[in-house]
């Protein structure tokens, strides 16, 4: 097992699978199937997929100390990539087939929506991630540095988790599964951190 994660392979399929999503919506949309609202369903479907993909990532680092695989640890970045680009992704579908870069209209929904406040919140916070992803990055910064400003992925995280349970108007089921998710994830590190100060 640990033996096959090491190699490219692993990698090849991790990407094919991160980016299965976007493929069977671009296909959706070709073959004209994305419902009688095919820009909700774009919006909705980018929305959801940014969402897990990030869980996904913020899953690696305690997956690989409880699993013991540390060889995980090389779909972290990966991870973290993809679901940026989901998140560009729904951010674009909004602007572009949504407001149709009407930029007057769309800071009144950033100042008076509140989810979209925090929607934009959620991505403007991974801007930075994502920018400062590569190794390059890790030695111009140093380590500590670096990691520091990585923590911001799980404000990012519960921007974008209240974003979701901001805009539904009923029914909360679905975006209190993401949030006790995340929830289950932020505690496992605040136990991580406290063993790890008492050792």
């Amino acid at each position: 097992m640990r033996r096959a994660l090491n190699t490219g392979w692993a990698k090849a399929a991790a990407f094919a699978a991160l980016s299965t999503p976007a493929v069977w919506m671009a296909w959706q949309g070709y073959r004209d199937e994305l419902g009688p609202n095919p820009i909700e369903a774009i919006t909705r479907g980018t929305g959801i997929w940014t969402l897990r993909v990030l869980l996904i990532s913020l899953a690696i680092t305690p997956a690989r100390k409880l699993l013991g695989l540390p060889e995980l640890i090389r779909f972290r970045r990966l991870a973290g990539l993809f679901a940026f680009f989901y998140a560009t992704l729904h951010l674009f579908t909004y602007l572009w087939l949504d407001k149709f870069f009407a930029w007057p209209e769309i800071w009144q929904d950033v100042v008076k929506r509140r989810f979209i406040t925090a929607g934009m919140l959620a991505f403007a916070l991974l801007v930075p991630l994502a920018a400062t992803s590569t190794a390059g990055w890790i030695r111009r910064l140093g380590g500590r540095r670096w990691q520091a400003l990585h923590r911001l992925v799980y404000i990012s995280a519960i921007a974008g988790v209240v974003h979701y349970l901001w805009l539904v108007k009923a029914g909360v089921i679905k975006p209190g599964i993401y949030a006790a998710a995340l929830g289950v994830l932020m505690a496992w590190r605040a136990l991580d951190w406290f063993r790890r100060r008492r050792a």
